[in-house]
């Protein structure tokens, strides 16, 4: 039965509702909307709420057009222009607890805060509070643009932090035990955050899930974002882009990927060159989020699943794959970026093979994580029979993990031989311990790349 629940924060009074053991505060703006002068405009905190806030549904999403008709997680696209806003979900009678801030994916073009996979009631049974902030999308959040800050999607999570920092007490949560946590995209802001000068300070634990090191050449984005504007007749300018509305905007882009327009993985996201990002995130791992403890890992397949043959296994060794060059060599650089630092770094990786998509491939993961295999769409990624025991094991590391304990495996150096936990390996407990998962091969003769 759902009861109304009112919050008096800094922020204002926001009302949302409590179910059972949970509550769940809902589109709660952090930033003015992201419209007219302030459409390509660093965000700007929201003002105090002058009446009662209503956090009884999800806010609107920086998602109006989905980049594809079906997706692995359920994306839902929610109306509107109030775009930066978050949600809260927190134990009933919360008290400092501990803070989870969940960081979509969906390739910095798409994906939606508002999806049942990300809902944080698993994490409350074991009193944690999760935050899950929309950012801006595409060209508005990073499309490299004259006369425009860069990186305007992380400028957007950056204050979205702040917002946590300076409010989450009144939603039961402990401002000084933060965890920024997010997969895909997601997981490539939290390692960019990580990196960043800006970061420091704003949070204390880190998490990355199939993440990456995904910085965006500024060539490549700008020619991105100019044979976007062609197909829309506009100049790729501030003001031409200005001049059409977001729809159409991620219209285009979904028009120019799936037209094969444009074969790079990665067409828009995090830039080099500015504040948030003075240099490559591999770099500045050696410098900034020292003291930050850091899991991450990868799924074995992402993005290359299929049925299991002689030549994907080969392919697998060899690191020829996408999953090898984009998300998995990720996890061994970071680590070595990460060698000196006082906080460690753990590595996992994800290798249940989901009977849907013939491998562990990228998302599946997600609701082992949250322990929410009942959640909508569960069914169509996993099959009918996903492990219970699974996610007991995962979501159970990563919630300790957010209550401050360190993992129980070694932490790595990046180095041949590192530690690291294998979810879901046919044949094998839930969750073991390994050595080496992440290890390049010697290159064969005929020259194929090390699997990292």
């Amino acid at each position: 039965m759902n009861a109304v629940d009112l919050v008096q924060a800094p922020a204002g009074t926001v009302a949302g509702r409590r179910t059972g053991r949970v509550r769940r505060f809902l589109g709660i703006p952090f930033a003015e909307a992201p419209v007219g002068a302030r459409r390509f405009a660093a965000p700007v905190p929201r003002g105090r709420f002058t009446q009662s806030f209503d956090a009884t549904r999800h806010g609107a999403t920086s998602q109006h057009v989905p980049l594809f008709d079906t997706t692995t997680v359920p994306e839902p696209s929610v109306p509107g222009d109030d775009v930066l806003n978050l949600g809260v979900v927190a134990p009933v009678d919360a008290v400092a607890c501990p803070v989870l801030v969940w960081i979509h994916g969906g390739g910095f073009l798409a994906g939606s805060p508002a999806s049942p996979w990300y809902d944080g009631r698993a994490f409350a049974r074991d009193g944690i509070v999760t935050v899950t902030p929309g950012y801006r999308l595409g060209v508005d959040g990073f499309a490299p643009l004259e006369g425009v800050p860069p990186n305007l999607g992380l400028r957007d999570l950056l204050l979205a932090l702040d917002w946590v920092r300076e409010n989450i007490a009144a939603f039961g949560g402990d401002p000084d035990r933060v965890t920024v946590a997010g997969q895909s995209a997601g997981g490539a802001a939290v390692l960019a955050l990580l990196s960043s000068p800006l970061g420091v300070g704003r949070f204390h634990r880190a998490v990355s899930v199939s993440g990456g090191l995904f910085e965006v050449g500024t060539d490549t984005a700008r020619g991105f974002a100019g044979r976007l504007a062609d197909r829309l007749g506009v100049p790729p300018t501030r003001d031409g882009f200005a001049g059409r509305t977001v729809e159409s905007l991620q219209q285009g882009v979904r028009l120019l990927r799936h037209g094969r327009g444009d074969d790079d993985p990665l067409v828009l996201g995090p830039v080099v060159g500015d504040d948030v990002l003075p240099v490559p995130a591999a770099e500045g791992l050696a410098t900034h989020g020292q003291d930050v403890p850091l899991l991450l890992g990868a799924t074995g397949d992402e993005f290359d699943g299929g049925a299991p043959t002689i030549r994907n296994t080969a392919a697998r060794a060899a690191g020829t794959r996408v999953t090898d060059t984009l998300f998995r060599a990720a996890c061994p650089r970071t680590a070595s970026a990460r060698r000196d630092a006082v906080a460690g770094t753990w590595l996992y990786s994800f290798e249940w093979p989901s009977p849907v998509t013939g491998g562990s491939t990228h998302c599946v993961d997600i609701p082992f994580f949250f322990d929410v295999l009942d959640a909508p769409g569960s069914t169509e990624a996993l099959g009918t029979r996903p492990p219970p025991e699974l996610a007991t094991a995962m979501h159970a590391d990563l919630a300790a993990f957010v209550h401050g304990r360190s993992p129980a495996w070694q932490p790595a150096a990046g180095r041949p031989g590192d530690p690291a936990r294998e979810y879901g390996r046919p044949g094998a407990a839930p969750s073991a311990d390994t050595t080496g998962v992440f290890d390049p091969v010697v290159p064969a003769a005929s020259g194929a790349m090390g699997r990292c």
